[in-house]
């Protein structure tokens, strides 16, 4: 009887699965079909700007997160919602944008370029109304752009500087036994120091106290600017804690009024001469997204090739940079005619530092062919700088983190462990170091002669790609080197970057280098379709997906301890997180 009810539960079961696959297959074809709808902006349009989503260059496409038959749309782009900006200020039937701000997800160069855009905007006359019910720093310094910025009354506001923190897995370890054996070369290259300390060393927490400042003087430069403020009264708000909620925020003058939303919404029906609130033509910035843009596009090309993510050897998953598929993106890029120019945009903490080889061989070549250009994002550092240090120019952003030209090797000795659980081992060897760096014993002196001078090896073929690229000895590269990690704007100053900008700088350069006057934009890797995604995930969200939506918040330290797994090896790697919330 147990059998026969499986046999029908299991039939019950595919036919469901059989008829929701159908429903799914149905909704591609409808949605393509049909095709987008036009997208009708009316006269005394609002642009309602909201960044709710994870900000990303390229996001990846999570198939069954708010899915709906005949909606596919992927979530925006930075350069997609950059290009909105764009279109909006030229855009007759757009009077303004409403700076709609809840919680943005995006990293610091990500919100400089969003910004950025937005000072742009304001160029063309057109208002930006702030409002949010709670800023943080982040939508504080966005919404620092705005003609006016409103809080909800009883809402919060923050100004309260910026902080770096380090996971340090020393203690774990050893109440494990587990012990790091760790080989590197350069006095700031500090990713082994959460195995091998609890704390920060000197030179480490110089490094980071300067990169630290950089960004937070930028970022009082900029709310200065806008709000009409001293930068030295600015600091003073925020070493003393003057600002915790909106009336707070109200009085030191960082806001200008406090409303709630009806009389916001009042304002701008006022504004466009609106006959009711619910008559505001507000358009969304994913149906812009549809609105065809009025610059002229010819044929030829711009690839801009996105390097997002650690960079692994192999294929790598969607959220990293695999040496194989990433390297065949930049081959395609080179060997189409069509292709005028290459953006190399990278937003990468580094990794693997044979995959870093790997690619910057790609780039060199790619080089030799048509003009590339690096974009920097958040962040570019260690193996995202070797791949972008052979361009004909580097474009970062102020707060990008680079540099960290630097290799370790992490090693991990379970003996103790294995030990303590009782599991013993027994080895057979044909040669003396046959089982050199074997997670089972400890690495002898010799041995550990040999690891270093492979380390020497790579640094000192790390530096001078560094210094070709940039034209700099080796001497140069290796004093600003060491592992140090700069920001942006320090970057520019000692070689390492050659303008300050976003993707749109870079694009922009990349098609005066290329005497482009009218080009399209052609994106690489390629993605896989929505179809082929749901088919691969109908079983169910993968592991990586549900982790994310259990864990929220404590996502990001789940991912210190999984790549904890991938570290085994020669590392180019960056250990920072830097939280601007």
């Amino acid at each position: 009887m147990k059998s026969f009810f499986k046999i029908v539960f299991a039939t019950i079961l595919g036919m469901f699965l059989t008829f929701f696959l159908m429903l799914i297959i149905l909704g591609i074809a409808i949605s393509a079909s049909g095709g987008k709808k036009e997208v009708i902006v009316k006269e005394n349009s609002i642009l309602h700007i909201t960044l709710n989503e994870a900000l990303q260059d390229r996001p990846s496409e999570k198939v069954f997160e708010n899915f709906s038959i005949g909606n596919l749309n992927k979530p925006l782009s930075l350069r997609e919602v950059i290009e909105n900006i764009e279109k909006a200020s030229a855009d007759d039937d757009v009077s303004g944008i409403f700076l709609d701000l809840s919680t943005v997800k995006a990293g610091m160069a990500a919100i400089e370029e969003v910004r950025n855009a937005l000072l742009d905007f304001k160029k063309s006359g057109k208002f930006i109304i702030a409002y949010g019910e709670v800023l943080s720093q982040s939508e504080y310094y966005l919404a620092t752009v705005a003609d006016k910025i409103y809080v909800h009354p009883t809402g919060l506001a923050e100004l309260k500087g910026l902080r770096s923190e380090i996971l340090f897995f020393k203690g774990t370890l050893d109440k494990l036994g587990l012990e790091p054996q760790v080989f590197r070369h350069g006095k700031f290259k500090s990713a082994v120091e959460p195995f091998i300390q609890d704390k920060l060393s000197d030179a480490n927490r110089e490094q980071v106290r300067t990169f630290l400042n950089s960004f937070w003087n930028h970022i009082l430069e900029g709310i200065a600017k806008e709000r009409k403020m001293q930068m030295s009264e600015l600091q003073q708000i925020a070493s003393n804690l003057q600002v915790t909620n909106a009336a707070d925020a109200k009085q030191m003058k960082l806001v200008d009024e406090l409303k709630y939303r009806d009389e916001v919404l009042e304002e701008l029906k006022t504004k466009t001469e609106a006959e009711a609130i619910d008559k505001i033509h507000f358009v969304s910035m994913e149906r812009y997204r549809d609105v065809k843009s009025k610059k002229e596009r010819g044929t030829d090309k711009i690839a801009v090739v996105y390097a997002e993510g650690d960079i692994v050897d192999g294929n790598g998953d969607e959220d990293e940079v695999g040496s194989v598929e990433f390297s065949k993106a930049i081959r395609k890029a080179r060997l189409d005619e069509r292709v005028k120019a290459v953006v190399l945009r990278v937003n990468s903490p580094g990794g693997s530092a044979l995959a870093s080889e790997t690619i910057w061989r790609e780039v060199a070549l790619t080089k030799k062919a048509k003009p590339v250009i690096v974009s920097m994002g958040n962040l570019a550092a260690s193996g995202g700088y070797y791949i972008s240090c052979d361009a004909d120019t580097i474009v970062a952003q102020p707060n990008t983190i680079t540099g960290s030209i630097g290799v370790f090797g992490l090693f991990f000795n379970y003996r103790n462990l294995m030990n303590k659980i009782g599991v013993s081992v027994d080895t057979v060897k044909t040669a003396k170091y046959a089982d050199v760096m074997s997670p089972t014993r400890v690495v002898t002196a010799p041995e550990s002669l040999v690891i270093q001078r492979e380390i020497e090896r790579i640094y000192d073929t790390f530096i001078t790609r560094v210094a070709n690229g940039r034209k700099l000895s080796k001497a140069q590269v290796d004093s600003i080197g060491q592992g140090r990690v700069w920001s942006g704007e320090d970057a520019k100053r000692i070689g390492l970057v050659d303008v300050l900008g976003g993707l749109d700088t870079a694009i922009a350069i990349a098609a005066r280098k290329a005497k482009l006057d009218k080009y399209r934009i052609t994106e690489l890797p390629f993605q896989e379709g929505t179809l082929e995604k749901m088919i691969k995930k109908l079983s169910g969200e993968t592991e990586d997906e549900v982790t994310e939506r259990v864990l929220g918040d404590s996502y990001y330290y789940y991912q210190q301890f999984e790549k904890l797994k991938k570290m085994q090896s020669y590392q180019a790697r960056l250990p920072y997180n830097i939280r601007l919330n």
